[in-house]
C-alpha cells in the first residue's frame, strides 16, 4: 500500500474481536475512544451497517409479533361465541282496527243492528328460542282474543330427524292453506278470507315438514285433535283429523323478482260430538270479546249432524316486482249422519301493488308470500314515509246445499 502502510485484512484478529464485540450485548458505541480511532473507515462503515441491520431485524420481530397478535384477536372476534342453551328471545306486536256499518231496513231485519266497533284485534307476546342445537320452541299468547290471555302458537320443533326432516308437536297452524300459514304480521289484509273458517287452522297436534335442497318444493303433514278451544284444550267427544300440504315453485326469475307458486292441500276431520257448524263474518269480525254487539255471522249452516268432512284446497300465487297476487279454491265435502253428502265451495283472489316500489318476497321454506321491508322506514333516513300498498280482494263462500241454507 502507499505511504508505507501495512495492508489491513478485514479478517485479522483485531477486526474479528471488534466484530464479536459488535455481536455481543454491549453496544459498540460505548467502546473506548482509542479502539474507535484504530478502526479503518471501511470497517467502521461495516460495523455501522451491522448495527442498523440488527436494529431492523429487532424492529421486524416486534412488527411480526404485533401482526400475529392482531391476527389472533381478529380470528377470535370472527369465531362465533359458544351458544349456551336454552336461549330465549321476546317479541310482540299489536294490531288495532275499527269498523263502521251502514245498513238498510232489510239488513237490519236479517242480522240486527250492527254496532260500530273499535279496539285491539290482536295483542301478542311471544318467546322463541332453542333448548338444543336442533330443538326450537315458541310460546305465544294473545291478550285480545277470547280467553284473554289465550294460547296461540305453543310448540316444540325438532330438526334433522331422519326420514321426516322436522317434527313439530304442540298447538300450531295445521299445514293446510296458503293464507292460514301466512303470519298475521305479513298478511295483505288484517282479516283472513272466507275460506279460512272451513279449514282446521290452529289445533293441538303432531306433524312433520321438510323441503328440497333448493327449497323449491315443500311438504308437510300432521295429525290433530279437534276442536281446540282458546286455552289449548280439545273439546267435544275428542274428534280427530289430519292435514297435509305440498307446494312448488313452478317458475322463477330472480333477476326480475318474478316467481309463480302452486300448492295443494287435503284435510280430513272426524267431527267432535258428530256435529259440525260453518259460519262466517264479512271478513271483519269486530273485537273478540264475546259480548252482545259484536259483528254477527252473515252465513251460518247451523249445527249439522255429520260424521266427517273432507277438504280439498288449491293454491296459486305470484310476485313480480312491486306486484303480488294469490288465490285459493277450497271445496268441503261433508258426510252427514243421515247418509247424505253436502258440498260447500269457497274461493278468494287478491292482488296488491306496493306504491313505494318495494318488492314482496317469497318465503320458500314456508311456501307463502313474505314480509315487505320498507326502503325508507318512518322517521329514518331524513324522515321516510314507510311502504304503502294498494290491494283488493274478492271472496266467496256458498253454504247452501239441498235443505241446508246457510247463505
Amino acid at each position: 500500500m502507499a505511504h508505507g502502510q501495512e495492508p489491513v485484512s478485514l479478517f485479522d484478529s483485531s477486526i474479528e474481536a471488534l466484530f464479536l464485540e459488535q455481536a455481543s450485548p454491549v453496544d459498540p458505541v460505548v467502546a473506548s475512544a482509542a479502539t474507535a480511532a484504530s478502526i479503518d473507515p471501511i470497517e467502521a462503515r461495516f460495523l455501522q451497517m451491522q448495527k442498523e441491520l440488527n436494529q431492523l431485524k429487532t424492529s421486524l420481530d416486534v412488527s411480526d409479533k404485533k401482526a400475529d397478535a392482531a391476527k389472533m384477536a381478529a380470528d377470535k372476534s370472527l369465531k362465533p361465541a359458544a351458544i349456551t342453551y336454552p336461549t330465549a328471545r321476546l317479541n310482540g306486536f299489536f294490531q288495532m282496527d275499527a269498523g263502521w256499518f251502514q245498513q238498510d231496513a232489510a239488513s237490519t231485519a236479517q242480522v240486527g243492528d250492527i254496532q260500530d266497533d273499535r279496539g285491539f284485534r290482536r295483542t301478542r307476546l311471544a318467546a322463541v328460542g332453542k333448548v338444543a342445537e336442533n330443538v326450537s320452541y315458541m310460546l305465544e299468547m294473545d291478550f285480545a282474543f277470547v280467553g284473554r290471555p289465550s294460547f296461540m302458537d305453543v310448540w316444540m320443533d325438532v330438526s334433522k330427524v331422519p326420514l321426516f326432516g322436522n317434527v313439530r308437536v304442540g298447538q300450531y297452524r295445521m299445514p293446510f292453506g296458503m293464507d292460514e300459514l301466512t303470519s298475521v304480521k305479513e298478511l295483505t289484509f288484517l282479516e283472513r278470507p272466507l275460506t279460512q273458517p272451513m279449514g282446521p287452522f290452529r289445533q293441538i297436534g303432531i306433524g312433520f315438514h321438510d323441503n328440497t335442497d333448493d327449497e323449491d318444493i315443500t311438504w308437510a303433514a300432521s295429525a290433530f285433535g279437534s276442536a281446540t278451544d282458546a286455552f289449548g284444550n280439545s273439546i267435544g267427544d275428542r274428534g280427530y283429523g289430519m292435514a297435509s300440504r305440498i307446494t312448488a315453485v313452478v317458475a322463477e326469475d330472480k333477476s326480475a323478482d318474478f316467481l309463480i307458486h302452486t300448492g295443494f292441500g287435503y284435510s280430513y276431520i272426524a267431527t267432535p260430538d258428530s256435529t259440525v257448524q260453518y259460519r262466517h263474518t264479512p271478513e271483519y269480525a269486530g273485537q273478540f270479546t264475546g259480548v252482545i254487539g259484536d259483528v254477527p255471522f252473515f252465513t251460518d249452516t247451523g249445527v249439522l249432524q255429520a260424521k266427517n268432512a273432507n277438504l280439498f284446497n288449491g293454491e296459486l300465487a305470484s310476485t313480480w316486482g312491486s306486484w303480488h297476487a294469490q288465490s285459493e279454491l277450497r271445496y268441503n265435502i261433508v258426510n252427514l249422519k243421515n247418509g247424505g253428502v253436502a258440498g260447500f265451495p269457497s274461493f278468494y283472489a287478491q292482488s296488491g301493488y306496493i306504491l313505494t316500489g318495494e318488492h314482496r318476497p317469497y318465503n320458500k321454506v314456508g311456501g307463502v308470500l313474505g314480509r315487505v321491508k320498507p326502503r325508507c322506514p318512518v322517521g329514518m333516513h331524513g324522515g321516510g314515509i314507510g311502504a304503502w300498498e294498494l290491494a283488493c280482494r274478492y271472496s266467496l263462500v256458498d253454504l247452501r246445499d239441498g235443505a241446508i241454507q246457510g247463505g
